[in-house]
């Protein structure tokens, strides 16, 4: 029965998510959503303050751990892909890009969901030429879950004192740079 509810909810989302033209054409960075700040969680323990937006462990897609709080205080982008999505494979080289040219000033954190394979997010990297950034795995849906994301290719760009600013691909590199210039540098 959980497999069923499982299939069905991914069902849902690959219907609702990715592909439809009207959401393609719709999407673009005005039509984004604005914070200007994240949560704040307790105290970690040197005494400084961990926004809750932070507090998440994850594996890459490498088998590495990978815990969010290190993402504090720093300019990130996060990118929200599935591998199937023909929306996701075609930003990839406008993300990619993007990556390079902030190099060091901006954080790019690729998270793979909605799928339960690992092969196929894999072979996603190397065909979209990403490999240039960390992807973390989710193929639970717990990080789509922590950051409230319902659909991909969706942006989360956060600036070094924890203010969130989310979008919807398609992306080009010229618009992703446009986010990250406005809202994380």
């Amino acid at each position: 029965m959980r497999k069923l509810i499982s299939a069905l909810t991914l069902t849902l989302l690959a219907a609702t998510g990715c592909g439809s033209e009207a959401e393609e054409k719709a999407a673009s960075p005005d039509m984004t959503k604005s914070s200007s700040a994240a949560p704040a969680a307790p105290e970690d323990s040197s005494g400084m303050e961990t926004p809750a937006l932070w507090k998440f462990q994850a594996t890459s897609l490498k088998g590495e751990a990978f815990d969010g709080s290190g993402l504090a205080g720093k300019p990130v982008v996060l990118w929200f892909w599935a591998p199937w999505c023909p929306t996701c494979q075609g930003e990839g080289p406008a993300v990619s890009a993007a990556a390079k040219k902030y190099g060091d000033k901006v954080t790019f954190v690729g998270v793979a969901g909605l799928d339960k394979s690992k092969e196929q997010m894999d072979a996603f990297v190397s065909r979209t030429g990403t490999s240039n950034f960390t992807h973390l795995d989710d193929r639970t849906g717990s990080l789509y879950k922590h950051f409230k994301v319902t659909s991909q290719s969706s942006y989360l760009v956060v600036n070094p004192e924890g203010g969130t600013h989310s979008a919807v691909g398609p992306l080009s590199e010229a618009d992703l740079s446009e986010l990250i210039d406005q809202y994380a540098l």
